[in-house]
This record gives C-alpha cells, sequence and structure tokens, in this order.
C-alpha cells in the first residue's frame, strides 16, 4: 500500500489550499526554480515525520521537483489535514497520516516510511529518530543525515549524542535564527491564539491568560495575547526568562498562585506534569487550559478525568470536565498542539523561512561527498543571512551593506577611542 488517508475526495480541496500556501512562500518557491532545474536531490530518498500541512505539502512538492523520492508520515495524531494528505496521495506520493490516529496506528505510519529504504530523514519531536535508534539500528550507517525542526527533538537528540547514543548525524534546523526568531514566536503566538478562538470563541481582551513557559514559544503567545487586551501572567523556572518576561511588561508568578487566578492556560514547556491536580482544584470554574507544546504530557489529563464526574465534547476540539463539587474546566485539542489541531497551524509566511532551511539542510547532507560523524550540527550562520536576504527581497525591503572600512574596523584592533 503506497498511501493511507482519511478520504481521497479531498484531494481537491487539499490542493486549492497547498496552492494558496505556495503563492505564501516565495523564498521555497525560489529554492524550487533553483534547484529543480538542475534535480540536486536526485538519488536522495526522504523519510519525513512532520505535520501534514499545507505549508508541509509545499516542502514536499520541492524536494520532489529537485528530484527527492519521498515517504511521508505526521509527527503528531491530531495536527493532520486529511485534505492535505489526500492530495498529496493523489499526486502519487507515499502519505502514511490522518486527524485522529491511535498511538498504534501512529507508529505504524512511521514503520511505513521507513519501508522504503531512505537514506535522509526528516523529523519533527524525533519520534522518527528514535523509532530507527530503538527499532532499525541497523538502518542507521546508510543514512547520509536527518533534520529535526522543533526544540523538543532538538533537546532529546542532543541528549542523546551527549550519551554517545546517536547513530548518524541530525542538523538542528529549529536552532536556525530564521526559524526559532520567526517560526516559534511569530508563527506560535499567532496560530496557538487562533487554536484557541477557533474552540472558544472567546473574549480574549480583559482575561487574565496564563502562560506557562516564556522560551521563543511562550514568548509568542504572550505577546499575542497582551496585544488582545489579555493581562498576561507568566510562569517560569527559569530565573533569566523570568527576567525577560518581566521587562516585556509580563506578571511573573509560580504556577500555584497563577492557577486560581487564570482564567486561560496555555502550556509552552516541553516538559510533563506543568499542570496537575492541585492545579486544578484551585482553578476558577469555567477555566479554560491547553497546550502548545509538541507532546500531550504537559498539561496532567489522568489527574483531571480523576476529579471529574462527567466529561464531554461541548464544540469542536473542546471538552467539559465537571468536577464533583460541579466546576468546570475545558480541555482543548486534548491537550495536544492547539495550534495544529484546533486550527491550521504556523502561517506559510513564517514556514517559508523554516522550510527553506529544511530543504537547504537536506541539501547539504546529501551533496556533500563525505559523510558527517554522528553528531547534532548547526545550521550554517551563512544559510541564515542567505535566506533572510531572501526573504526581505521578496518584501520588497532593502538594508544597508558594510564598507571595506567598516569590516577592517569591525574585525581589527588597533583603533581606541
Amino acid at each position: 500500500m503506497k498511501y493511507k488517508v482519511k478520504d481521497m475526495k479531498l484531494a481537491d480541496e487539499g490542493r486549492k489550499k497547498i496552492e494558496w500556501a505556495e503563492s505564501r512562500m516565495p523564498v521555497l518557491m525560489a529554492i524550487r526554480k533553483r534547484y529543480g532545474e538542475t534535480k540536486d536531490l536526485k538519488g536522495a530518498k526522504i523519510a519525513g515525520c512532520l505535520h501534514v500541512t499545507k505549508e508541509t505539502a509545499v516542502l514536499v512538492r520541492t524536494l520532489v521537483a529537485c528530484g527527492a523520492e519521498i515517504s511521508w508520515s505526521g509527527c503528531n495524531p491530531l495536527s493532520t489535514k486529511d485534505d492535505i494528505a489526500a492530495a498529496l496521495a493523489d499526486e502519487g506520493l507515499s502519505v502514511y497520516a490522518w486527524h485522529g490516529m491511535n498511538t498504534e496506528e501512529f507508529y505504524w505510519a512511521i514503520e511505513k516510511t521507513l519501508e522504503f529504504g531512505p537514506n535522509l530523514t526528516l523529523d519533527d519531536g524525533a519520534d522518527l529518530i528514535f523509532t530507527i535508534h530503538s527499532k532499525h539500528p541497523e538502518m542507521a550507517p546508510k543514512l547520509r543525515g536527518g533534520t529535526e525542526e522543533t526544540t523538543t527533538g532538538v533537546h532529546r537528540i542532543r541528549s542523546m549524542a551527549k550519551a554517545g547514543k546517536l547513530l548518524y548525524p541530525i542538523v538542528a534546523v529549529n536552532d536556525a535564527q530564521t526559524k526559532w526568531d520567526f517560526d516559534n514566536v511569530y508563527g506560535t503566538g499567532q496560530s496557538s491564539i487562533d487554536g484557541i478562538l477557533r474552540a472558544t470563541n472567546v473574549l480574549i481582551a480583559g482575561k487574565t491568560f496564563v502562560v506557562c513557559g516564556y522560551g521563543h514559544c511562550g514568548r509568542g503567545v504572550a505577546i499575542r495575547a497582551k496585544g488582545l487586551g489579555a493581562n498576561v501572567l507568566v510562569t517560569e523556572v527559569n530565573p533569566v526568562a523570568a527576567l525577560r518576561a518581566t521587562l516585556d511588561g509580563m506578571r511573573v508568578a509560580t504556577m500555584d498562585e497563577a492557577a486560581a487566578e487564570g482564567d486561560i492556560f496555555i502550556t509552552a514547556t516541553g516538559v510533563k506534569d506543568v499542570i496537575v491536580d492541585r492545579h486544578f482544584k484551585a482553578m476558577k470554574d469555567g477555566a479554560i487550559v491547553c497546550n502548545t507544546g509538541h507532546y500531550d504530557c504537559e498539561v496532567n489529563l489522568k489527574h483531571l478525568a480523576s476529579m471529574a464526574k462527567s466529561s464531554r465534547e461541548v464544540r469542536p476540539n473542546n471538552d467539559e470536565y465537571v468536577l464533583k463539587g460541579g466546576k468546570r474546566i475545558y480541555v482543548l485539542a486534548k491537550g495536544r498542539l492547539v495550534n495544529l489541531a484546533s486550527a491550521e497551524g504556523h502561517p506559510s509566511e513564517v514556514m517559508d523561512m523554516s522550510f527553506a532551511n529544511q530543504f537547504m539542510a537536506l541539501h547539504g547532507l546529501h551533496t556533500e561527498k563525505k559523510r558527517r560523524k554522528p553528531d547534532v550540527y548547526d545550521i550554517d550562520p551563512a544559510q541564515d543571512a542567505e535566506i533572510g536576504r531572501l526573504k526581505l527581497e521578496t518584501m520588497g525591503l532593502k538594508i544597508d551593506t558594510l564598507t571595506p572600512e567598516q569590516v577592517e574596523y569591525m574585525h581589527g584592533f588597533a583603533e581606541g577611542t
């Protein structure tokens, strides 16, 4: 079976959305034009595990147009857009993804992507990487390398490398400036608010909006919530991040303090058990809880279920839990990525840069004469600068250039005050 999707009748609808995204991703389209002529990726066999959205489809089409073969699965059980999956399958591509997968189906799909014998991987969250390491270590020597898209995945593969357990080279695409300073901040901020509004249609203004974690993603959400008139309360474990939130005009508190005040809670930490039973007990009647971290362990829903006398879905992606005392707590997208499960994910314009980095990282791994040793590699700063320059050009913006004298001054040490 070359693909498994929910409904092939959705293909036409998906194609229209992909074409819309292509009109908003000029950097990736320029890359497609450049390398599509030379077919630089001929011979590349890429197993991908990444949210099946219209933006991902633009990346997939670009990889294929430049000579690659692909086999794809979604990296989250609730993030696949079924019309996009159908459109890709209708184009003859190997896609194994549908919205609402259970755990067994999720890992079955990853296994299917490995059947064609990839020599490159593209991952978001490192589930594909871990599957290879735990179940198919014999594949690793044949892999020229892989890429990792998200913060949680990069943290995990860096831990693997530090422990000497990483079997093939991985490029940390997430850590590129043109990725995490834009996709993570502006993309997560806007799309998370979008997901909350689609699932609830509540007024943000005047609400106490609790953001758990003030990294790139949490900061993006906090800025957007503040812009909509929310009273933003940030919880943190990192003192520097807490200081940054304070100087950005946010109020900082402990999770125990925030639990009693919040109207809307969103986790963005990459850590499990951020919101647990004692926090649910302290929350107001009608509190809304959601997550924008990669895994669904940040909000402990087992604790909440054990405290509830009933639960039901009151709106799409919105479950009401009635506690034994009558208090109601609303959980969005079953504790999974609210921006993807309840909305469409990041806007195409920011994914343009992220996926340009993905393409260029895979291009480098494929075309380099010598395979890199197993380790985690950062994006070349020159690549970051080039993608930033291309993005500015597509926006019709120009910047200044240093003169030779300025360059000499910057790198010299002879001149004083």
